[in-house]
Protein backbone atom coordinates (compact mmCIF):
# COMPACT_ATOMS: atom_id res chain seq x y z
CA UNK A 1 0.00 0.00 0.00
CA UNK A 2 1.75 3.45 -0.99
CA UNK A 3 0.47 6.03 1.64
CA UNK A 4 0.30 9.69 1.78
CA UNK A 5 0.19 10.48 5.53
CA UNK A 6 -0.60 14.52 6.20
CA UNK A 7 0.81 16.77 8.95
CA UNK A 8 0.04 20.68 8.69
CA UNK A 9 2.89 20.76 11.66
CA UNK A 10 5.26 18.04 13.04
CA UNK A 11 7.35 19.08 16.05
CA UNK A 12 9.71 16.47 16.88
CA UNK A 13 10.21 16.41 20.59
CA UNK A 14 7.74 18.74 21.99
CA UNK A 15 3.87 17.65 21.97
CA UNK A 16 2.40 13.69 20.44
CA UNK A 17 2.00 14.79 16.43
CA UNK A 18 5.37 14.72 15.43
CA UNK A 19 5.83 11.26 17.83
CA UNK A 20 2.93 10.31 15.86
CA UNK A 21 3.91 10.85 12.30
CA UNK A 22 6.93 9.61 13.04
CA UNK A 23 6.28 6.27 14.83
CA UNK A 24 3.42 5.43 12.62
CA UNK A 25 5.50 5.91 9.45
CA UNK A 26 8.33 3.71 10.29
CA UNK A 27 5.64 1.12 11.95
CA UNK A 28 3.82 0.78 8.62
CA UNK A 29 6.94 0.72 6.38
CA UNK A 30 8.21 -2.26 8.60
CA UNK A 31 5.61 -3.85 7.73
CA UNK A 32 6.27 -3.45 4.20
CA UNK A 33 3.81 -0.44 2.92
CA UNK A 34 5.43 2.82 1.29
CA UNK A 35 4.70 6.00 3.37
CA UNK A 36 5.37 9.53 2.34
CA UNK A 37 4.90 12.30 4.78
CA UNK A 38 3.78 15.99 3.28
CA UNK A 39 4.00 18.52 6.74
CA UNK A 40 4.58 21.47 7.20
CA UNK A 41 7.07 23.28 9.56
CA UNK A 42 8.30 22.50 12.29
CA UNK A 43 9.48 19.33 10.23
CA UNK A 44 8.90 15.78 11.55
CA UNK A 45 12.43 13.54 12.39
CA UNK A 46 11.59 10.65 10.65
CA UNK A 47 13.51 7.01 10.29
CA UNK A 48 14.85 5.17 6.93
CA UNK A 49 12.79 4.30 4.22
CA UNK A 50 9.99 6.94 4.94
CA UNK A 51 9.83 9.79 2.73
CA UNK A 52 9.53 13.60 3.36
CA UNK A 53 7.79 16.04 1.36
CA UNK A 54 7.95 19.36 2.66
CA UNK A 55 5.41 21.62 2.57
CA UNK A 56 6.59 24.96 3.84
CA UNK A 57 4.60 27.61 4.98
CA UNK A 58 5.95 31.14 5.85
CA UNK A 59 6.96 29.37 9.72
CA UNK A 60 4.69 32.27 11.26
CA UNK A 61 5.38 30.70 14.86
CA UNK A 62 8.91 29.92 14.61
CA UNK A 63 10.30 29.66 18.57
CA UNK A 64 11.48 33.29 18.92
CA UNK A 65 10.13 34.81 16.32
CA UNK A 66 6.22 33.85 17.18
CA UNK A 67 3.77 35.94 15.20
CA UNK A 68 6.61 37.67 13.05
CA UNK A 69 5.76 39.85 10.08
CA UNK A 70 7.79 38.06 6.58
CA UNK A 71 9.85 40.22 4.35
CA UNK A 72 8.59 41.02 1.22
CA UNK A 73 10.42 38.49 -0.46
CA UNK A 74 9.26 35.76 1.13
CA UNK A 75 5.49 35.75 0.24
CA UNK A 76 5.09 33.31 -3.10
CA UNK A 77 1.65 33.51 -3.81
CA UNK A 78 -2.12 34.00 -2.33
CA UNK A 79 -1.94 31.46 -0.23
CA UNK A 80 1.20 33.00 1.86
CA UNK A 81 -0.42 36.25 1.69
CA UNK A 82 -3.81 35.17 3.22
CA UNK A 83 -1.97 32.76 5.57
CA UNK A 84 -0.52 36.17 6.87
CA UNK A 85 -3.74 38.41 6.70
CA UNK A 86 -5.44 35.66 9.12
CA UNK A 87 -2.20 35.74 11.61
CA UNK A 88 -2.83 39.36 12.00
CA UNK A 89 -6.32 38.64 12.66
CA UNK A 90 -5.86 36.84 15.48
CA UNK A 91 -6.63 33.18 14.12
CA UNK A 92 -4.37 30.46 13.27
CA UNK A 93 -4.12 29.77 9.50
CA UNK A 94 -2.07 26.77 9.40
CA UNK A 95 -4.67 24.46 8.81
CA UNK A 96 -6.59 25.61 6.04
CA UNK A 97 -3.14 27.45 4.30
CA UNK A 98 -1.41 23.98 4.34
CA UNK A 99 -4.17 22.01 3.23
CA UNK A 100 -4.45 24.29 0.40
CA UNK A 101 -1.03 23.91 -0.53
CA UNK A 102 -0.67 20.25 -0.33
CA UNK A 103 -3.99 19.66 -2.52
CA UNK A 104 -1.84 20.88 -5.43
CA UNK A 105 0.86 18.64 -4.71
CA UNK A 106 -1.42 15.93 -4.58
CA UNK A 107 -3.58 16.72 -7.52
CA UNK A 108 0.13 16.39 -9.61
CA UNK A 109 0.70 13.05 -8.19
CA UNK A 110 -2.60 10.88 -7.48
CA UNK A 111 -1.12 7.96 -9.24
CA UNK A 112 2.04 7.88 -6.84
CA UNK A 113 -0.49 6.66 -3.72
CA UNK A 114 -3.11 4.54 -2.99
CA UNK A 115 -4.38 6.53 0.10
CA UNK A 116 -4.26 9.43 2.17
CA UNK A 117 -4.30 9.55 5.52
CA UNK A 118 -4.62 13.31 7.03
CA UNK A 119 -3.30 13.66 10.68
CA UNK A 120 -6.28 16.13 12.22
CA UNK A 121 -5.30 18.74 9.44
CA UNK A 122 -9.39 18.38 9.11
CA UNK A 123 -9.62 21.71 6.73
CA UNK A 124 -12.19 21.38 4.35
CA UNK A 125 -10.19 21.83 0.72
CA UNK A 126 -8.66 18.17 1.66
CA UNK A 127 -12.08 16.79 0.74
CA UNK A 128 -11.40 17.85 -2.81
CA UNK A 129 -8.69 14.77 -2.69
CA UNK A 130 -11.14 12.42 -3.58
CA UNK A 131 -12.15 14.23 -6.48
CA UNK A 132 -8.70 13.61 -8.06
CA UNK A 133 -9.32 10.01 -7.27
CA UNK A 134 -7.91 9.54 -4.37
CA UNK A 135 -9.66 7.91 -0.76
CA UNK A 136 -9.45 10.20 2.20
CA UNK A 137 -9.03 8.92 6.02
CA UNK A 138 -8.08 11.39 9.25
CA UNK A 139 -6.78 10.47 12.66
CA UNK A 140 -8.46 12.62 15.11
CA UNK A 141 -6.79 12.53 18.47
CA UNK A 142 -9.07 14.41 20.12
CA UNK A 143 -12.04 17.05 18.93
CA UNK A 144 -10.14 20.61 19.58
CA UNK A 145 -12.89 21.86 20.98
CA UNK A 146 -12.35 20.61 24.05
CA UNK A 147 -9.00 22.71 24.28
CA UNK A 148 -11.18 25.82 23.26
CA UNK A 149 -13.57 25.08 26.32
CA UNK A 150 -10.86 24.82 28.95
CA UNK A 151 -9.33 27.84 27.81
CA UNK A 152 -12.34 29.95 27.80
CA UNK A 153 -13.05 29.04 31.13
CA UNK A 154 -9.86 29.79 32.47
CA UNK A 155 -9.62 33.39 30.25
CA UNK A 156 -10.38 36.40 32.16
CA UNK A 157 -12.60 39.20 30.01
CA UNK A 158 -10.34 41.92 32.71
CA UNK A 159 -6.93 41.89 34.04
CA UNK A 160 -5.05 44.11 36.83
CA UNK A 161 -1.36 45.19 35.64
CA UNK A 162 0.57 46.11 38.43
CA UNK A 163 0.85 49.70 39.31
CA UNK A 164 -1.45 50.70 36.65
CA UNK A 165 -5.58 51.38 36.22
CA UNK A 166 -8.11 48.58 35.30
CA UNK A 167 -7.58 48.35 31.37
CA UNK A 168 -9.68 46.17 28.67
CA UNK A 169 -8.16 42.85 27.09
CA UNK A 170 -10.59 40.84 25.29
CA UNK A 171 -8.51 37.17 26.26
CA UNK A 172 -12.19 35.81 25.59
CA UNK A 173 -12.13 36.88 22.51
CA UNK A 174 -9.20 36.48 21.62
CA UNK A 175 -9.08 32.35 22.03
CA UNK A 176 -12.32 32.29 19.80
CA UNK A 177 -10.79 34.08 17.14
CA UNK A 178 -7.28 31.70 17.40
CA UNK A 179 -9.99 28.48 17.31
CA UNK A 180 -11.57 30.31 14.11
CA UNK A 181 -10.48 26.72 12.35
CA UNK A 182 -12.46 24.51 14.30
CA UNK A 183 -15.86 25.61 12.45
CA UNK A 184 -13.68 24.07 9.22
CA UNK A 185 -13.17 20.81 11.12
CA UNK A 186 -16.54 20.61 12.38
CA UNK A 187 -17.53 20.78 8.51
CA UNK A 188 -14.84 18.20 7.52
CA UNK A 189 -14.82 15.80 10.08
CA UNK A 190 -18.23 14.48 9.02
CA UNK A 191 -17.54 14.35 5.23
CA UNK A 192 -14.19 12.09 5.39
CA UNK A 193 -14.54 8.69 4.59
CA UNK A 194 -13.44 6.83 7.53
CA UNK A 195 -12.09 8.30 10.93
CA UNK A 196 -8.99 6.90 13.25
CA UNK A 197 -9.14 8.00 16.84
CA UNK A 198 -6.67 6.50 19.68
CA UNK A 199 -9.07 5.93 23.19
CA UNK A 200 -12.90 5.42 23.07
CA UNK A 201 -13.41 8.69 25.01
CA UNK A 202 -11.75 9.85 21.94
CA UNK A 203 -14.52 8.21 19.94
CA UNK A 204 -17.46 9.46 22.21
CA UNK A 205 -15.82 13.49 21.70
CA UNK A 206 -15.58 13.52 18.08
CA UNK A 207 -19.20 11.70 17.53
CA UNK A 208 -20.78 14.23 20.07
CA UNK A 209 -18.23 17.66 19.18
CA UNK A 210 -18.05 16.64 15.28
CA UNK A 211 -21.06 14.83 14.72
CA UNK A 212 -19.14 11.93 13.04
CA UNK A 213 -21.06 9.00 12.29
CA UNK A 214 -20.14 5.97 14.80
CA UNK A 215 -20.03 3.63 11.96
CA UNK A 216 -17.40 5.52 10.17
CA UNK A 217 -14.85 5.47 13.53
CA UNK A 218 -12.17 2.81 14.31
CA UNK A 219 -10.33 2.69 17.64
CA UNK A 220 -6.61 2.36 17.38
CA UNK A 221 -4.89 2.78 20.63
CA UNK A 222 -1.76 4.18 19.95
CA UNK A 223 1.77 2.48 20.77
CA UNK A 224 5.28 2.69 22.81
CA UNK A 225 8.31 2.46 21.60
CA UNK A 226 10.43 0.07 22.62
CA UNK A 227 13.43 2.07 24.19
CA UNK A 228 10.84 3.31 26.69
CA UNK A 229 12.09 1.00 29.36
CA UNK A 230 13.35 0.75 32.85
CA UNK A 231 17.10 2.85 32.97
CA UNK A 232 18.45 0.62 36.20
CA UNK A 233 19.54 3.61 37.72
CA UNK A 234 18.98 4.67 41.17
CA UNK A 235 15.59 7.21 41.04
CA UNK A 236 16.31 10.87 42.57
CA UNK A 237 14.77 11.09 46.14
CA UNK A 238 12.38 13.55 46.00
CA UNK A 239 12.10 13.90 42.35
CA UNK A 240 8.74 14.67 40.66
CA UNK A 241 8.36 14.68 36.86
CA UNK A 242 5.69 16.31 34.44
CA UNK A 243 4.88 16.25 30.65
CA UNK A 244 3.81 19.92 29.48
CA UNK A 245 3.98 19.62 25.90
CA UNK A 246 1.74 23.09 25.89
CA UNK A 247 1.85 25.91 28.52
CA UNK A 248 -1.93 25.63 28.54
CA UNK A 249 -4.49 25.54 30.74
CA UNK A 250 -5.45 22.11 29.36
CA UNK A 251 -2.41 20.38 30.46
CA UNK A 252 -3.36 21.24 34.53
CA UNK A 253 0.24 22.47 35.10
CA UNK A 254 -1.08 24.94 37.26
CA UNK A 255 -3.21 22.58 39.19
CA UNK A 256 -0.12 20.34 39.90
CA UNK A 257 2.13 23.80 40.52
CA UNK A 258 -0.67 24.53 43.29
CA UNK A 259 -0.51 21.23 44.66
CA UNK A 260 3.53 21.07 44.75
CA UNK A 261 3.74 24.08 46.40
CA UNK A 262 1.47 22.69 49.34
CA UNK A 263 3.93 19.66 49.52
CA UNK A 264 7.00 22.08 49.85
CA UNK A 265 5.69 23.25 53.16
CA UNK A 266 6.78 19.72 54.64
CA UNK A 267 9.14 18.22 52.05
CA UNK A 268 12.39 18.14 50.57
CA UNK A 269 11.02 18.17 46.78
CA UNK A 270 11.91 19.01 43.22
CA UNK A 271 9.53 19.22 40.40
CA UNK A 272 10.93 18.57 37.05
CA UNK A 273 8.86 19.71 33.78
CA UNK A 274 9.69 18.48 30.31
CA UNK A 275 8.14 21.68 28.49
CA UNK A 276 9.67 24.68 27.08
CA UNK A 277 6.90 27.44 28.78
CA UNK A 278 6.27 31.01 27.43
CA UNK A 279 7.81 33.74 28.48
CA UNK A 280 5.70 35.35 31.10
CA UNK A 281 3.05 32.98 30.25
CA UNK A 282 0.64 30.88 32.83
CA UNK A 283 3.23 28.63 33.82
CA UNK A 284 5.87 31.15 34.59
CA UNK A 285 3.43 33.59 36.50
CA UNK A 286 2.21 30.99 38.52
CA UNK A 287 5.54 29.69 39.54
CA UNK A 288 6.73 33.45 40.91
CA UNK A 289 3.44 33.69 42.23
CA UNK A 290 3.68 30.99 44.38
CA UNK A 291 7.71 31.31 45.18
CA UNK A 292 8.90 28.14 44.28
CA UNK A 293 11.05 28.66 41.56
CA UNK A 294 14.04 27.51 43.11
CA UNK A 295 12.45 23.88 42.90
CA UNK A 296 11.11 23.77 39.67
CA UNK A 297 13.18 23.32 36.89
CA UNK A 298 12.39 22.68 32.71
CA UNK A 299 13.96 20.12 30.39
CA UNK A 300 13.46 20.63 26.87
CA UNK A 301 14.74 19.56 23.33
CA UNK A 302 15.76 16.24 24.57
CA UNK A 303 16.32 13.38 22.82
CA UNK A 304 14.50 9.70 22.83
CA UNK A 305 17.14 8.60 25.38
CA UNK A 306 17.70 11.78 27.71
CA UNK A 307 13.83 11.44 28.28
CA UNK A 308 14.27 7.82 28.96
CA UNK A 309 16.89 8.46 31.29
CA UNK A 310 14.65 11.23 32.68
CA UNK A 311 11.35 9.90 33.16
CA UNK A 312 13.40 6.81 34.72
CA UNK A 313 14.94 8.84 37.53
CA UNK A 314 11.81 10.56 39.01
CA UNK A 315 10.29 8.85 42.29
CA UNK A 316 6.90 9.67 40.63
CA UNK A 317 5.49 11.51 37.90
CA UNK A 318 2.24 13.50 37.51
CA UNK A 319 -0.02 13.47 34.22
CA UNK A 320 -3.06 16.18 35.87
CA UNK A 321 -4.17 16.82 32.65
CA UNK A 322 -7.72 18.57 32.11
CA UNK A 323 -8.47 16.39 29.13
CA UNK A 324 -6.25 13.91 26.63
CA UNK A 325 -7.67 12.03 24.03
CA UNK A 326 -4.85 9.14 24.82
CA UNK A 327 -1.90 10.52 26.47
CA UNK A 328 1.25 9.09 25.22
CA UNK A 329 3.45 10.00 28.14
CA UNK A 330 1.67 8.23 30.44
CA UNK A 331 1.92 5.50 28.52
CA UNK A 332 5.73 5.91 28.55
CA UNK A 333 6.09 6.55 32.46
CA UNK A 334 4.41 3.30 32.87
CA UNK A 335 7.01 1.44 30.50
CA UNK A 336 9.59 2.96 32.15
CA UNK A 337 8.19 1.34 35.69
CA UNK A 338 7.73 4.83 36.63
CA UNK A 339 4.55 5.05 39.30
CA UNK A 340 2.22 8.00 38.55
CA UNK A 341 -0.87 9.94 39.83
CA UNK A 342 -3.24 10.96 36.90
CA UNK A 343 -6.46 13.01 36.99
CA UNK A 344 -9.55 11.26 35.58
CA UNK A 345 -10.12 13.15 32.25
CA UNK A 346 -10.58 11.96 28.92
CA UNK A 347 -9.26 9.10 27.87
CA UNK A 348 -6.18 8.59 30.86
CA UNK A 349 -8.09 5.90 32.64
CA UNK A 350 -8.55 3.89 29.82
CA UNK A 351 -4.69 4.08 29.19
CA UNK A 352 -3.66 3.23 33.10
CA UNK A 353 -6.27 0.79 33.72
CA UNK A 354 -8.13 0.13 37.37
CA UNK A 355 -7.64 2.34 40.13
CA UNK A 356 -4.09 1.67 42.05
CA UNK A 357 -3.21 -0.85 40.25
CA UNK A 358 -0.43 1.40 37.70
CA UNK A 359 -1.68 4.77 38.43
CA UNK A 360 -3.27 6.79 41.51
CA UNK A 361 -6.31 8.54 39.72
CA UNK A 362 -7.80 11.58 41.07
CA UNK A 363 -10.21 14.40 39.85
CA UNK A 364 -9.37 16.53 37.32
CA UNK A 365 -8.75 19.90 38.96
CA UNK A 366 -9.00 18.85 42.58
CA UNK A 367 -5.50 20.43 43.83
CA UNK A 368 -6.64 18.90 47.52
CA UNK A 369 -7.09 15.47 45.80
CA UNK A 370 -3.42 15.29 44.36
CA UNK A 371 -1.58 17.22 47.13
CA UNK A 372 -2.77 13.79 49.01
CA UNK A 373 -2.74 11.41 46.46
CA UNK A 374 1.02 12.53 45.61
CA UNK A 375 1.94 13.01 48.94
CA UNK A 376 0.38 9.20 50.09
CA UNK A 377 2.78 7.82 47.14
CA UNK A 378 5.58 9.29 48.22
CA UNK A 379 5.48 7.82 51.83
CA UNK A 380 5.14 4.14 50.11
CA UNK A 381 7.99 3.22 48.29
CA UNK A 382 6.89 -0.49 48.14
CA UNK A 383 3.66 0.04 46.32
CA UNK A 384 5.43 2.47 44.28
CA UNK A 385 7.62 -0.86 43.27
CA UNK A 386 4.25 -2.99 42.53
CA UNK A 387 2.79 0.15 40.36
CA UNK A 388 6.09 0.36 38.35
CA UNK A 389 5.82 -2.84 38.20
CA UNK A 390 2.59 -3.42 36.99
CA UNK A 391 2.13 -0.25 34.52
CA UNK A 392 5.08 -1.56 32.30
CA UNK A 393 3.43 -5.47 32.18
CA UNK A 394 0.31 -3.28 30.91
CA UNK A 395 2.29 -1.23 28.09
CA UNK A 396 3.46 -4.50 27.09
CA UNK A 397 0.25 -6.14 26.20
CA UNK A 398 -1.54 -3.28 24.96
CA UNK A 399 0.01 -0.60 23.23
CA UNK A 400 2.85 -1.75 20.75
CA UNK A 401 3.53 0.30 17.20
CA UNK A 402 3.28 -2.80 14.99
CA UNK A 403 0.03 -3.69 16.29
CA UNK A 404 -1.32 0.35 15.67
CA UNK A 405 0.13 -0.18 12.26
CA UNK A 406 -1.06 -3.57 11.68
CA UNK A 407 -4.63 -1.88 12.67
CA UNK A 408 -4.36 1.37 10.60
CA UNK A 409 -3.48 -0.66 7.59
CA UNK A 410 -6.47 -2.83 7.75
CA UNK A 411 -8.47 0.84 7.88
CA UNK A 412 -6.59 2.18 5.14
CA UNK A 413 -7.36 -1.19 2.95
CA UNK A 414 -11.09 -0.71 3.79
CA UNK A 415 -11.41 2.70 3.02
CA UNK A 416 -9.44 1.71 -0.47
CA UNK A 417 -12.10 -0.31 -1.43
CA UNK A 418 -14.88 1.67 -0.08
CA UNK A 419 -14.01 4.66 -2.14
CA UNK A 420 -13.83 2.08 -5.69
CA UNK A 421 -16.83 0.58 -4.19
CA UNK A 422 -18.56 4.05 -4.18
CA UNK A 423 -17.03 5.50 -7.24
CA UNK A 424 -17.87 2.24 -9.66
CA UNK A 425 -21.52 2.66 -8.11
CA UNK A 426 -21.73 6.95 -9.44
CA UNK A 427 -19.94 5.84 -12.60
Amino acid sequence: MRVALLSYRSKPHVGGQGIYIRRLSRALVALGHTVEVFSGQPYPELDEGVTLTKVPSLDLYRPGEEFRNPGLREFRDLIDVREWLTMRSGAFPEPLTFSKRVIKLLEARRDDFDVVLDNQTLATPLLEIEKHGLPLAAVIHHPITMDRAIELDVAPWFRRKAGSRFHLELPKIGVWRWYAFLRQQKLTAPRVRHVIVPSESSARDVVREFAVDPERITTVLLGVDERFRPSGAPRVPGRILAMASADAPLKGIHILLEAFAKLLTERELELVLVSKPKPGGLTERLIDRLGIGERVTFASGLSDDELVALMGSAELACVPSLYEGFSLPTAELMACETPLVVSRAGAIPEVVGPDGLCADVVEPGDVGALTRAIGALLDDPERRARMGTAGRLRVKELFSWTAVATKTADVLARVIDDYRTSTTEEN
